[in-house]
Order: C-alpha cells, then structure tokens, then sequence
C-alpha cells in the first residue's frame, strides 16, 4: 500500500476535525477555525507537490470553515488562494473561486480589491474560456467599481479593454460609446489627452465598420470640435481619407490610404481585423456613392 503524502495527512485531519462533533467545553467556532488552518496547511502542502486541484480544494474548503466562524476577510483571502491554485489548468474553478471571493469583498466595501479581482475573471474569460461577451462584462463591472474609488486611470484601462472587445464580437455601437467616454475623460488631463487621438480612431473604424461613412463623418467634425489639435494629427487624416474611400465606393483608394498609415505607424491585429471589414464592405457594395 503506497504511503501517503504529507498533504493528504493533512487533509485527512482537515476532515476529521471539521466533522467531528464538537465537545462539551470546545465551540464550533474553534473546530472551524482548527480546520480551516489544517485546510490551509494541506493546500500548501498539495501545491509544493504541484498538485493544483487539490490545493484549490483544499483552499475552498478553508474558505467554508472561515466562513462558518464569519471570518469574512480570511474567507476572501483563501476563496482567492482557491482562484490561484485552480489558474493552472482549471479556469472555471478559478472563475467561481474569484466571484466568491468579489461577493465578501464586496460585502465589506473592498471594491477597489473587488475590481482587481472582477478583472482577472475578465482575462481568465479570453485566455481559458474564449468568452468575450462575458470578459466584456467583467471589464467594464471592474471599470465602474475602479471609477467609485477614484481610480480613474485603472477605470479607463478596462473600459477601453471593454471597447476593444465589443468591436471584436462586432458590438461596435457599444464599443464607440465606451471609447467616446474614455476619451472624454482623457481630454480632462494633460497626462492622457495624447491618447484621445487613438480613441477616436478607433470609434471611427468600429463607425466605418457598420458601414456608416455619414454618422463616421458627424463623429469626425464632433472630434474635432472637442480637440483643436485632433484635425492635424494622422489619426484624423487617416479616418478622413477612409470616410472618402467608403463613400465613393473606392477599394483602392482605401487600400492606399492604410498603406500610407501603416509605413508610419504599423497597424496592430486589432485595427488590420477592423480595416478588413470595412473593405469587405466597400467590396460587397459597389458603387456607394
């Protein structure tokens, strides 16, 4: 018979302990709280093995006995060990570990440590799950939790991961709107008001891709207004030149112009997926003029 490991000792007195009855003088309180430490003892243990479901078990499990004892800190704290163990390989898991450890942060009007976490389960969805919708999601919940406790950059990052995202999954109203609401707020600092350029070209590119040259053009002159120095970047010239390809239903003056861009300032997968439906649009009707 194989001899056990010390992590499985552990868990068995994990076990043991949380189902024993306590005795005439020993409250609940303290088998819950003794099995919570053997828990946690044993998911350590499980993970110097490089045994993670186990660990993540084991870390569930302490998080119940802090639970049961109304330790809401230590319960968040072990629900997030949980989320850390199961990363490896077992993204659902980690997924409900994390929306644990949010409802007591949460709870205790942690909501800027809410927010981190409510961010991770928004990367977990596009790295593990290949769930944009429900990253969008997660992102901009993060992005507003971020917002209430002032941390307006962090708010920012994730509204704009938000847009990127609602673009992909063709969402592009609502990913314009995320990028005019980034945008507006970076017009406000000296610090970010650089980037405000990159916002609008991308709210122009998801408008042009809902084959909307004119609505394209309203925002364009709206952009301008806002910024007086945006008509002069390359970014506007650019989005200008394509609204003009659009409605003239020129293919080759809109690859012209993405050239000319793209020798300058090299174009991410992002903007090339969004340029490719656009010119598939240009292609599919001919003659817009």
């Amino acid at each position: 018979m194989p001899s056990k490991s010390p992590a499985q000792i552990l868990l068995e007195k994990a076990d043991k302990k949380a189902n024993s009855s306590g005795g005439w003088f020993s409250s609940a309180t303290a088998k819950y709280e003794e099995a919570g430490d053997l828990y946690q003892q044993a998911a350590n243990s499980f993970k110097l093995e490089k045994l993670f479901k186990e660990a993540g078990d084991c870390f569930a499990r302490e998080a119940e006995c802090r639970e049961n004892c109304k330790e809401t800190n230590e319960a968040a704290n072990a629900w997030w060990n949980a989320a850390k163990a199961y990363k490896r390989g077992f993204p659902n898991l980690a997924i409900q570990a994390l929306t644990h450890t949010i409802i007591h942060l949460t709870k205790s009007g942690r909501f800027r440590q809410a927010a981190d976490r409510e961010k991770e389960i928004g990367q977990i969805h596009i790295q593990e799950a290949q769930d944009i919708r429900k990253a969008c999601e997660s992102f901009e919940r993060a992005g507003d939790w971020y917002a209430q406790e002032d941390a307006t950059a962090t708010a920012n990052a994730c509204y704009k991961d938000a847009a990127d995202l609602h673009a992909e999954i063709d969402e592009f109203p609502q990913a314009i709107a995320r990028y005019e609401q980034v945008a507006d707020h970076s017009l406000t600092s000296a610090l970010t008001k650089y980037s405000v350029k990159e916002y609008w070209l991308k709210a122009g590119l998801c408008a042009l891709a809902m084959n909307d040259p004119v609505s394209a053009r309203r925002s364009m002159q709206k952009y301008c207004t806002q910024d007086a120095t945006f008509p002069s970047t390359r970014e506007a010239k650019f989005v200008n030149a394509l609204i003009d390809a659009v409605q003239a239903g020129d293919p080759e003056a809109f690859t012209g112009a993405v050239v000319e861009f793209d020798q300058i300032t090299k174009l991410d997968n992002w903007k090339t997926n969004i340029l490719l439906k656009v010119k598939r649009g240009i292609q599919d009707e001919p003659g817009l003029t």
